[in-house]
């Protein structure tokens, strides 16, 4: 699960060495690191290492690739191609685990090379939220639960974009709702879900911060203000898709706490939700970028 953190916490250490000079303190400072890791990985492993069945049994644990490109109906891209393109019936089980680890290499690479050549604690948040989301996105075998691991990272980063990060823990949260349905945890979710929206409003006046300023979003603002004229009512826009986004919400909640989906479309709820999620997910993807 951790892979989707590994990454920007590898790239932030080795800028830092990079930053140091590897002929000097850096190198130092690589060894050291290279060493715990080293150390750190082989306790964990030593209990298993006695039997190859067991080392087997935990790459199978750790890495279930024969459970499928995604679980269930979970808010990535493979799932959401899948309504209108069957891709586990039309490319192999192997191929599919090729194409998603390229696509998420490639995804990865920007946020990775970025954090490595300028390492800085605001860099490795953001990456830490960016590589999370590729792993989201585009990884193989996809749990609904893995919106969590995105979620964490997000939390760090809620007082310097509070609008976007707002926003996005309350989709991820409905993303999962049904599986909260499933586990009888509708009332939770009822109460906490405007409980959060109330006091995030309260403590970062979150409809008040959604310029591209507040969005970290200026060099992309700045850039298609010349092109598109509406570009100016940005604000507005995103206010807009955000009040919408929430009474969607609010709506597909209700409809699936207390209504059944028609046989013919058996998942058309969480679809509906999942391409909601989605929107929200490109939006801050976007965000991370620049």
């Amino acid at each position: 699960m951790e892979l989707y953190h590994s990454l920007p916490f590898f790239c932030y250490l080795l800028g830092k060495c990079f930053k140091k000079g590897l002929k000097g303190k850096g190198l130092v400072l690589l060894i050291k690191i290279t060493g715990t890791v080293v150390v750190s990985f082989a306790v964990c492993w030593l209990p298993f290492c006695t039997d190859m069945e067991q080392i087997m049994q935990v790459l199978r644990r750790l890495f279930p690739i024969d459970r499928g490109l995604f679980e269930d109906k979970v808010a990535n891209i493979w799932c959401s191609l899948s309504v209108l393109i069957k891709i586990k019936n039309i490319i192999s089980p192997q191929s599919q685990l090729k194409l998603s680890f390229a696509v998420t290499f490639l995804s990865l690479l920007p946020t990775c090379i970025k954090l490595t050549v300028q390492p800085s604690l605001r860099g490795f948040k953001f990456a830490l939220v960016s590589c999370a989301l590729s792993f989201f996105l585009f990884s193989f075998q996809v749990h609904e639960k893995s919106i969590l691991l995105v979620s964490v990272p997000v939390c760090l980063i809620i007082n310097e974009i509070p609008f976007m990060a707002t926003w996005f823990l309350l989709v991820s949260t409905f993303s999962m709702l049904p599986l909260l349905l499933k586990d009888g945890l509708l009332l939770a979710y009822a109460v906490t879900m405007p409980a959060f929206l109330l006091l995030c409003g309260a403590s970062f006046s979150i409809l008040d911060k959604t310029s591209a300023e507040d969005l970290q979003l200026k060099p992309f603002s700045l850039s298609m203000k010349g092109y598109v004229s509406w570009f100016k009512s940005f604000p507005k826009i995103v206010r807009t898709l955000f009040l919408l986004s929430v009474t969607l919400m609010g709506i597909l909640s209700l409809v699936c706490a207390a209504a059944h989906p028609p046989q013919r479309l058996p998942d058309l709820f969480p679809i509906s939700g999942y391409y909601l999620v989605l929107m929200l997910v490109d939006l801050m993807t976007l965000n991370n970028c620049f």
